[in-house]
């Protein structure tokens, strides 16, 4: 029997309709409550060691069969934990304390990701990843079938409390009509790989699970994160409809990014790897916003050399020929430690020693990236733009300036993610060309909420009036000093929020690339006053909701179809 008809919201991460049979995602079992006390560690410790060897050995596998390269590196850093010797050890001590082999792994998995979430940024998105090795060694030991996603074979709708990375990495855009999670946030790997794979999402839907059945048809916009549980058939019309109606308006997106008078705002894309640069250069973008050369390192037991980061660096501007590529240098630290440069624990990494401040106090890491770079530009003469990351004062700025200008690169450039950057943009950018606004942290910085944090998305939002402020202030900034300012946030690649950025003085957005036809036909929908008009209204709104209806409100009828 079909559950009653019901309509939920949450956030919508990936626009697009999606209507069909619901697919629930298996739920972990949980420890044996009836097994026994471990008598023989020894014994145990093998038997666990088995069952999470059948783990690493199921995860790459699935690697293998992937033809996806950030799919692939996804499975394969999941396997990577599962194969963690401080996690084994940590069993160990739980079985010689008398735990039953559950619930050794349990415990020994929830010490350690409590670990991770006090170092925060890239290590804490991994408990998701930790949780996942545990639920699957658990299973494993009980001769259970793995949790997660079920096979499919006709196309669904995906439905679950949360999505590991494993298993979001490996969704088949063919047969996964859509994705609904009852927890996670806009910036969780479950939004970000949904968004990178195509597919319509929606995250932080309360109550989905309670409201659902195995069988039952679900529809879902993953533009403004409305869930239909048991649609009508006139809503089911109504969601293909716009679905026909968004295909036709993407139709013809193509060609340089501006606004319906000729403002030009350039779409570019964020990367992490060549194997990103090459994809995304087979887009039509003008290049890449960011690329997060943290990946390199992250991961490592040394850092990699000059030689072999010439060779990344060489590969991903050949990638792009002409086009624009703008390069973070390292952004790590504490809140993604390396075991090269660990300088010790922190009370608060989040605030801590992390972006240019670990490059400060690590210059042979940043003069090898420099060099590297410099190698790169050298053999290329591409269109290289080079950015430091949590600059905070101009005395920052322009000491990373000093240092990229004796190199001889063309452009140098800040990360404006931190509010005193925001604030102050007028003075940093008057040392540097150009300003790139990081609007994830600079939504977690302003609002003082950890964006890790999915029960605190309300206040991350980047429709947030005060987030708004500091966009603006950032740009007023660029426009005092004639220098450009981009986006390479996740705000970036909203087809409605790139509205009011381009009339904040946004002079280019990055973002997924499966996200630029959008954004590029929503801007040809509008002109530039259109755009300030509605810039002005979303600055002055008194909430977040209250701006974004207010931005809604000018909008022109067809940009809906594209949210």
């Amino acid at each position: 029997m079909a559950s009653e008809h019901k309509i939920l919201h949450g956030i919508g991460v990936c626009a697009g309709t999606a209507s069909g049979p619901l697919a629930l995602v298996r739920e972990a079992p949980g420890v044996d409550e009836h097994e026994p006390a471990c008598t023989d560690p020894a014994a145990d410790t093998e038997r666990v060691k088995a069952a999470m060897e059948a783990v690493v050995a199921s995860l790459k596998a699935r690697a293998e069969k992937t033809t996806s390269d950030k799919s692939r590196a996804v499975l394969e850093a999941t396997a990577q934990l599962a194969g963690d010797r401080g996690l084994a050890k940590a069993i160990t001590k739980r079985l010689k304390a008398g735990d039953g082999v559950t619930h050794a792994v349990y415990n020994a998995v929830e010490g350690y990701a409590e670990m991770l979430k006090k170092l925060g940024g890239y290590m804490a998105e991994r408990v998701t990843d930790l949780h996942d090795v545990r639920n699957r060694t658990i299973c494993e030991l009980r001769g259970l079938p793995a949790p997660g996603v079920p096979d499919i074979t006709t196309p669904v709708v995906l439905v679950a409390r949360d999505l590991a990375p494993a298993e979001t990495a490996t969704l088949n855009p063919e047969t996964v009509l859509g994705v609904i999670t009852e927890e996670g946030g806009p910036t969780s790997h479950t939004a970000i790989l949904a968004a990178q794979l195509g597919i319509p999402a929606a995250v932080k839907v309360s109550g989905v699970l309670e409201s659902v059945a195995e069988g039952d048809t679900i529809a879902l916009d993953g533009g403004v994160g409305e869930i239909i549980v048991s649609p009508t058939e006139e809503e089911a019309g109504q969601l293909a409809e716009r679905s026909r109606r968004r295909a036709a308006a993407l139709a013809g997106s193509s060609g340089e990014g501006s606004t319906r008078d000729g403002f030009k705002v350039k779409l570019l894309a964020n990367i992490g790897t060549v194997a990103d640069a090459e994809a995304a250069a087979k887009f039509d973008l003008e290049g890449s916003g960011l690329f997060r050369t943290e990946f390199l390192f992250l991961g490592r037991e040394t850092a990699p050399t000059l030689e072999e980061q010439t060779d990344t660096y060489t590969k991903v501007l050949q990638a792009f020929g002409d086009r624009r590529v703008v390069v973070r240098t390292l952004d790590a630290g504490a809140d993604k430690p390396l075991a090269f440069a660990n300088l010790g624990e922190e009370e608060n990494p989040a605030l801590g020693v992390r972006g240019l401040r670990l490059s400060q106090r690590r210059e042979d890491l940043l003069d090898t990236q420099l060099q590297a770079l410099a190698n790169a530009y050298e053999a290329t003469h591409g269109d290289l733009w080079v950015m430091a990351p949590m600059v905070a004062t101009v005395e920052e700025a322009e000491w990373f300036a000093n240092k990229v200008r004796a190199l001889g690169l063309p452009k140098v450039g800040v990360m404006i993610e931190v509010p005193a950057a925001a604030i102050r943009s007028a003075q940093v950018l008057s040392v540097v060309d150009f300003a790139s606004l990081g609007t994830n942290d600079l939504a977690q910085y302003t609002m003082a909420a950890d964006r890790l944090k999915g029960e605190l998305a309300n206040l991350l939002t980047p429709w947030q009036p005060a987030v708004l402020n500091m966009i603006k202030a950032a740009c007023d900034g660029g426009k005092a000093t004639g220098k450009y300012v981009g986006v390479c946030g996740e705000a970036g690649g909203d087809p409605l929020l790139a509205l009011v950025l381009a009339g904040l003085g946004v002079q280019s957005l990055s973002m997924a690339p499966k996200k630029v036809n959008a954004v590029r036909a929503a801007l040809r929908l509008h002109d530039m006053s259109t755009c300030q008009q509605m810039a002005a209204y979303a600055v002055d709104a008194r909430t977040a909701a209250d701006a974004r209806a207010a931005v809604i409100a000018l909008a022109d009828p067809m940009l809906l179809d594209l949210l």
